[in-house]
């Protein structure tokens, strides 16, 4: 791996997206910048849409910028959130914009599941925690809601391999953003007919399954003209933000370690060389999704700063704009351990008027009300650092082992204070970094793709020598054990 290299990254977040180039060497991972963009869903005939023409305008703006730079581009990644999809005709033509998980049609999609094939046994062929999100209980609301869209479509694309589609005209459904949909059996990796035949959704639409690391094909000629490039490889790259995450986590120690990609939502979790999908993990509602290097994340999904996010938005349009750093300042500063949330309360998961939600569940649960922002905002990092350790000790359970370390990697990690409040929750040495793990997971398999390193192992040893991490050290156990105590005579346990 001695020459350098340089690859692209489109990495799709539910709040921005951003195209990074990154240069690859033995000794060094470099990344940078090249286009930065705002994203979020619109309200679209009364749903909540992804504007995926512009999300393609914006990504082609990115890519432009990239081969302006002169540079040998080697190959391109994509990665995005979770779960959505975009339907296509028989000609590839997008039908209409993708729906946002958070839409409304979605409510009840569970239950409504459920009475044609029971919950355990969707689990059992799955091993997928149900949210009300998830890709199958979205397709089966279009079936219900609204059949004569599914009549038309002829493909069902996740959102990174939509994009991948774009720009090299080849359809297909990379294992790790597949294995979020519930519609994956994690024992075969394949398509559930059981799942799917249960609940009458039409199996012809789904494209076949690739791996990390495939080839998807080459960027369109007349694409690479317009950008002024050449028709470099789209590599299928864990598409999937979370898999792409974990799988730069710079890890080089044996001790035992879980993950935590901190972002909007919190994915928390270990590694697995198989799929635990049995009673416990049912009843513990945990997740088996795939992951880069032939390894299943097991994990749980929290809200995650989704709260603190929808706090500030509404705080804005109050006419207050804060800006992350002082909200955290404001959390700081005040006092501890005085209200309990559960961070996973259905009412939080929609939009707007997050502070309300939050009073409304406090007096709901027989705690007062808050009317100071920085307040508010400790009493859910303190919830989250709660939920975390609450999650620590049921990976534990799972695993059959101590967890001496606590990875965290994302966005999230610029929060120092609730990096140090979930040391101090867990009792656990907390590892913050990098930031950009998303993207350096998604060059990584890149490079695998193209021969430049050899194993997973090995780029995340590379992640490590080329960017800093940060400790945490627990502090103040008693007072938390106290709270913890607190929390579960409020809002009980996972």
């Amino acid at each position: 791996m001695s020459e350098s290299r340089h690859y692209v990254a489109v990495d799709l977040g539910a709040e921005s997206g951003r195209v990074m180039l990154a240069t690859c060497t033995q000794e060094n991972l470099a990344i940078e910048e090249l286009h930065r963009f705002p994203n979020g869903p619109m309200e679209q005939d009364g749903s909540l849409r992804w504007d995926f023409p512009r999300l393609m305008s914006e990504i082609k703006t990115g890519l432009k910028k990239a081969f302006a730079l002169g540079k040998p581009i080697t190959s391109i990644g994509v990665d995005t959130w979770g779960v959505d999809f975009g339907l296509l005709d028989a000609s590839g033509t997008l039908l209409e914009n993708p729906y946002h998980y958070r839409d409304s049609r979605n409510n009840g999609m569970i239950e409504a599941a459920s009475d044609l094939l029971p919950r355990d046994q969707i689990y059992a062929n799955t091993g997928i925690q149900f949210m009300v999100f998830n890709s199958v209980f979205q397709l089966l609301a279009t079936k219900q809601q609204r059949p004569e869209l599914l009549d038309k479509a002829a493909h069902l694309v996740f959102m990174p391999n939509l994009i991948m589609y774009e720009l090299c005209g080849e359809i297909q459904a990379e294992y790790t953003i597949a294995s979020t949909s519930q519609m994956v059996d994690m024992n075969t990796g394949q398509w559930s007919a059981a799942v799917l035949d249960a609940l009458g959704l039409p199996k012809q639409i789904l494209p076949p399954i690739v791996h990390p690391g495939t080839i998807a094909g080459c960027l369109k000629e007349d694409l690479a003209r317009e950008l002024g490039g050449q028709s470099v490889p789209i590599v299928s790259v864990g598409t999937h933000d979370t898999a792409s995450a974990v799988a730069a986590v710079p890890v080089t120690h044996d001790q035992s370690w879980a993950y935590l990609s901190s972002g909007t939502w919190s994915l928390m979790g270990i590694e697995s060389p198989t799929s635990v999908i049995n009673d416990t993990t049912y009843q513990m509602d945990y997740t088996n999704e795939g992951g880069v290097g032939q390894t299943i994340r097991l994990l749980k999904n929290i809200m995650g700063l989704w709260l603190v996010q929808e706090c500030k938005r509404h705080w804005a349009s109050e006419g207050e704009d804060l800006d992350y750093s002082q909200i955290t300042k404001m959390a700081s500063e005040a006092k501890p351990f005085t209200a309990v949330l559960n961070t996973d309360y259905a009412d939080f998961m929609a939009p707007k008027q997050m502070p309300q939600k939050i009073n409304q569940f406090l007096k709901a649960t027989g705690q007062a009300e808050i009317t100071d922002k920085g307040q508010m905002v400790r009493v859910i990092l303190e919830s989250l650092a709660h939920k975390y350790t609450e999650v620590i000790k049921s990976l534990e359970i799972l695993s059959g082992k101590p967890i001496d370390v606590l990875h965290i990697v994302g966005g999230g990690i610029q929060n120092d204070l609730l990096n140090q409040l979930t040391a101090n929750a867990t009792g656990k040495r907390v590892v913050t970094g990098p930031i950009e793990a998303t993207v350096m997971g998604n060059i990584l398999v890149q490079a695998l793709a193209q021969g430049q390193i050899s194993s997973l192992a090995e780029g995340r040893a590379l992640v490590a020598k080329s960017f800093a991490v940060k400790e945490y050290m627990p502090e103040s156990s008693q007072a938390w054990l106290d709270f913890g105590q607190k929390a579960k005579s409020i809002i009980g346990t996972l």
